[in-house]
């Protein structure tokens, strides 16, 4: 606290300053004048004069309690109903503050119990151990140590109290330690006293022992003899054996003799009792402790586990697994997938033997027996796909070779599906695969590329080389299948077939003309030009490949397409490879699989049986395979179905891997940054490879901003189920070439759910990329639309500082927020309180013309600055 004078002191005490010097000459201080410095010993001094003369005492309170009382209620039940009770629990505490003397008294009580622990021990082994003169001198040490902490309590009588405690606890925690040193070595000196007495005891009792005699044993007279002999001996002795109750007892037992020591009787003829001496051994306990010996386990580890199949596999919990996992940074669920490097670490983490196994092993069975059909090989058809740019007439092409009407019944003249064909001509039997060249089906062209012998690469004259065009070259590259050029539309004006071999050629396509392997053919679909010599060039190239395969051996190949139709169920189209498919076989196809009910043609007539390279329209499986998916036949339903569960349930496995490792990935990429907008879409589609197509397409838009979320993609037309799936998820339905049945128009109109038809999928990308334009965030744009140069100040009583004013350009609007300028840097932003002409108000003034303005909340205006007037404005973003 610092120091006053004597009248300060007087003003925080309250009472006058000659009284107060008064009291300070009384409290034996020289204080005299009030203008004197009184310190803080001088405050404590007439503290304790001032103290002594009211009759207080100066000493500290040697005793404090404390009282607490809680108030709580106890509701009971009793005869005449419930009742409430009031309960009041009071406790009181009390602290003493103890006197030095009885800190004294105990310290010297506690030196006083060392010295006779210490010298317990030391009296115990007196008659075995001499004491060395290194233990002498400790001892010495420590009663010197203790004489001099009583001396130092003595000479320090007079301390405050509190320290006097504090200096007794530090000793007596000090002596503690130490009898319990002397403790433990007088504990170990009794216990190997009683070691020593044991041995002893021990060697004496085994000379004593004599040897038992067995009851079968006859007894000899000499043995006989020498008993009698004892048993004289011990009457003399007068020792009377001591009585046993328990286990030792010897009622109900007959012919105990053998059992007995040979004891006789005691000093009055009485037969003494004797003991019951039970084999070595026979009050052992039985049970033996188990070995702590962990078992080692082998555990097989997929490629995707839960943790809960895991922790079974080990035999232990899963809260175990869970654990490691943690310690491992992993944080997973009891259901969680987990990847095969990370169930690796955690069995070897837990001390089993991790054995990687792909998971594969029913696939590799199927494949082993497939491959044990050896059938005789026999010459098939080539099959030819038709790849090209969109709208460069290969679907016309396929119809003039084929004589039908295909192109005209596509939606837009465009192809959107793989159309399958075989068409039997004069030198043999061709099978074409039509695929769509529109940019969204690149999918559909890579698997028709990789199912196919031969492709043919149309290509319109007039309009040369375009980008699915070199797609497909690089398609067909890719699955290493020769190409056949086919230059269409030649009849048409403009048409340049060498502009068109130019081009190919600067995409290393050379023809034969020109010293290369590629074969044109300039064709026309409509006249049917040169479609002869394109038939004997594919011909020709079947017979330089030297196709073959079995037809004797179940059917097996790849699945073109697939849809679902509302009557007949799931329908696929198959290109057969090898071996036979007959009607009532049992089809494994992807991850479906049934028994064929019936088989069709590219014509719709049914057929019984489709050898290599026959496309057919299978119907009975149980659901849609993907375009792609080889298909074989099996022996029987039961070994289809497990292995269609199998690939189901190794799908799901695959998916919620994909799904964790993207969570991860993204859990903390995403923090902090603004959830982006997302569209979501239900698309139905009438046949798989369209589906696959939409939903790609539509994947592919969308930037950080908005993205498209296929909630539901299907095949087969919009069911009630999920117009309800899209009025949970706010999601748009889109129908290609589908329709609603009626329970879904009627759940349509009355959740008014937005609903959409389309026929070809220009127009579904179109309106969905326009939808996702739509949610973008605007542009926000700045327009400056005058600005003013300040000439004077004025001040105004009602608005502060008005500048004075010069329009130099554009237009000042009084509804637009403005910067003020000074030397061109901006110092305030704000929007004007008031914009005159003369005296009036005026909404706007053009350049050339003096105005005064007041910025609100701003005065420091000053002359020279500029008053700048913009505009925000919004301007639409597209993707």
């Amino acid at each position: 606290m610092a120091e006053v004078t004597v009248s300060q002191l007087a003003e925080v005490v309250g009472a006058p300053a000659d009284r107060l010097l008064t009291q300070m000459k009384q409290a034996g201080l020289k204080h005299t004048s009030v203008d004197e410095v009184v310190s803080d010993e001088d405050k404590q001094t007439l503290l304790s004069f001032l103290k002594t003369s009211h009759g207080e005492s100066t000493d500290a309170p040697k005793k404090i309690t404390l009282k607490r009382k809680t108030l709580s209620t106890l509701k009971t039940s009793g005869s005449q109903g419930r009742k409430t009770v009031n309960v009041e629990v009071r406790k009181k505490r009390t602290y003493v503050k103890r006197d030095p003397a009885e800190l004294l008294a105990e310290a010297a009580e506690a030196e006083r119990l060392a010295e006779e622990a210490a010298a317990a021990p030391a009296e115990a082994q007196a008659s075995e151990i001499e004491e060395t003169p290194v233990e002498a001198s400790k001892a010495e040490e420590l009663v010197a140590s203790t004489d001099e902490f009583v001396e130092e309590i003595q000479d320090k009588s007079q301390m405050d109290p509190e320290m006097l405690r504090q200096h007794a606890a530090v000793k007596r925690k000090d002596k503690e330690a130490k009898d319990k040193e002397l403790q433990q070595a007088a504990i170990a000196a009794k216990k190997a006293e009683q070691e020593r007495a044991e041995k002893t005891k021990a060697v004496d009792k085994t000379a004593d022992e004599k040897p038992v005699r067995r009851r079968h044993e006859a007894p000899s007279a000499a043995k006989d003899k020498e008993d009698e002999l004892s048993d004289k001996k011990k009457k003399r002795s007068g020792k009377l054996a001591p009585k046993t109750r328990g286990k030792n007892r010897t009622h109900n037992i007959k012919n105990v003799d053998a059992f007995m020591d040979g004891e006789g009787t005691d000093h009055r003829g009485r037969r003494k009792q004797r003991v019951l001496k039970l084999p070595a051994g026979a009050k052992t306990h039985g049970f033996a402790k188990p070995a702590d010996t962990k078992t080692v386990l082998n555990v097989d580890i997929p490629e995707a586990i839960t943790v809960a199949e895991l922790a079974a596999k080990m035999n232990v919990k899963g809260i175990v697994v869970v654990k490691e996992l943690m310690k491992l940074g992993v944080m997973a669920t009891i259901n969680q997938s987990l990847d095969q490097e990370t169930a690796q670490l955690v069995v070897e983490e837990l001390g089993h033997t991790a054995n990687l196994v792909t998971g594969l092993e029913m696939e590799e069975q199927l494949e082993d027996s497939l491959n044990l059909h050896e059938g005789t090989m026999e010459t098939r058809a080539p099959v030819v796909t038709v790849m090209g740019h969109v709208d460069h007439g290969k679907t016309s092409l396929l119809d003039y070779i084929r004589e039908s009407r295909v192109a005209s019944g596509e939606a837009g003249g465009i192809t959107q599906h793989i159309g399958a064909y075989h068409v039997e001509t004069d030198k043999g039997m061709i099978t074409f695969l039509d695929t769509p060249g529109h940019a969204a089906f690149t999918a559909m062209r890579a698997r028709g590329a990789k199912s196919t012998d031969i492709v043919i690469l149309v290509v319109a004259a007039d309009d040369g080389v375009m980008p699915q065009t070199e797609e497909a070259v690089k398609h067909a590259r890719a699955a290493g299948v020769p190409l056949v050029v086919a230059v269409n539309k030649i009849d048409k004006e403009g048409a340049d077939p060498d502009r068109v071999r130019n081009e190919l050629a600067a995409k290393d396509v050379i023809p034969e003309d020109w010293g290369g392997d590629t074969q044109f053919i300039n064709v026309s679909a409509h006249s049917g030009e040169g479609v002869d010599d394109l038939l004997e060039a594919l011909l020709l190239q079947a017979e330089l490949l030297e196709l073959e395969a079995p037809a004797d051996i179940p059917g097996k190949g790849i699945v073109i397409e697939s849809r679902l139709d509302k009557g007949r169920g799931s329908i696929s189209s198959v290109l057969v490879q090898a071996g036979t498919l007959r009607k009532g076989d049992v089809v494994l196809a992807g991850q479906q699989f049934g028994r064929v009910r019936a088989m069709l043609d590219e014509n719709g007539k049914p057929i019984d049986v489709a050898g290599p390279s026959i496309p057919v329209e299978i119907l009975g499986l149980d659901g849609t395979p993907n375009a792609g998916d080889s298909f074989v036949v099996l022996e029987n339903e039961k070994r289809a179905r497990e292995m269609a569960e199998f690939r189901q349930i190794k799908d799901r496995e695959d998916k919620l891997k994909r799904q964790q490792a993207s969570k991860l990935e993204n859990m903390f990429a995403n923090m902090g940054e603004e959830e982006s907008k997302s569209l979501n879409i239900v698309v139905k589609a009438d046949v798989r490879g369209s589906l696959e197509a939409i939903q790609s397409s539509l994947l592919e838009m969308g930037n950080e901003e908005v993205q498209v979320n296929i909630v539901s993609g299907g095949v087969g037309g919009i069911t009630e189920t999920d117009i309800t799936l899209a009025l949970t998820s706010n999601a748009v339905v889109f129908g290609f070439n589908v329709r609603a049945d009626g329970a879904a128009r009627k759940a349509v109109e009355e959740e008014g759910v937005d609903l959409r038809y389309y026929s070809v999928i220009y127009d579904l990308i179109d309106d969905v990329k326009q939808a996702l334009s739509g949610m973008l965030s605007p542009e926000m744009r700045e327009e400056i639309n005058g600005t003013a140069e300040v000439r004077d100040v004025f001040k105004s009583p009602k608005f502060g500082a008005i500048a004075g004013c010069m329009v130099i350009d554009g237009t000042l609007y009084r509804s637009n927020p403005i910067r003020v300028l000074r030397d061109d840097v901006v110092i305030y932003e704000g929007e004007l309180e008031s914009l005159r002409r003369f005296k009036d108000d005026v909404a706007e003034v053009r350049n050339g013309m003096e105005c005064g303005i007041g910025v609100k909340n701003y005065n420091d205006v000053k002359p020279g600055d500029k008053i700048e007037v913009y505009e925000v404005k919004e301007y639409a973003r597209t993707l």
